[in-house]
């Protein structure tokens, strides 16, 4: 059974560097590491979509071409059931962990995530992989420093990356790539094991 890897995001130019854009900035680099297909634009999932394959196994890439709060439209015609459900990992951006980490759960709550809420809503399970990418700045000790309130988390999560915080990411894209590689190949638990460290 292929795995449907998606990376959230908004469409558009405007939004391709800002911090909310981080699932799709490293899918994309997946995408290109592993010599998967062009983007190209299909109507019926609303998306972006690319095929290619890890090891034996088939892949489908994904960027949904909704906003963030309607990804789940773009997932629910390829996740029809529990069982694809697990084969289903799904990249984003993540405030509550410090940029340059990233983490892999599964079955977990979305964190208040409108893309995330909008995907397991609309494939009526909790029970599929994340990739959690850190895009808070933290002390030199990794304690957090979060934007508070709506309004200043919003900008935050609209703005554009600096120059430094690319950095960030820059370095952790390989890192993420490889995880879903094992994620593939070996499943989630081993994944889970080696990079969630």
């Amino acid at each position: 059974m292929s795995y449907v890897i998606v990376g959230l995001g908004n469409p558009g130019e405007e939004y391709a560097q800002t911090r909310h854009n981080t699932g799709r900035i490293v899918l994309d680099y997946f995408r290109k590491k592993y010599d998967f297909s062009e983007w190209e634009e299909n109507k019926k999932l609303r998306a972006l979509a690319s095929e290619g394959k890890i090891g034996k196994t088939k892949t489908i890439l994904l960027e949904p071409e909704t906003f963030m709060n309607k990804s789940g439209l773009s997932v629910k015609p390829l996740i029809t059931s529990k069982k694809k459900a697990e084969k289903l990992a799904v990249i984003y951006d993540d405030l509550d962990l410090p940029l340059g980490t990233f983490k892999i759960s599964f079955n977990k709550g979305t964190g208040g995530h409108k893309g995330l809420e909008s995907v397991a809503k609309n494939i009526k399970t909790k029970e599929f992989i994340r990739v959690r990418v850190g895009i808070s700045q933290a002390t030199p000790k990794g304690k957090l420093k979060k934007p508070r309130g709506e309004q200043k988390i919003l900008d935050y999560l609209m703005a554009d990356f600096s120059k430094k915080d690319l950095e960030f990411l820059k370095k952790i894209k390989p890192k993420i790539a490889q995880a879903l590689k094992v994620i593939i190949l070996e499943g989630r638990q081993r994944a889970m094991n080696m990079f969630n460290r």
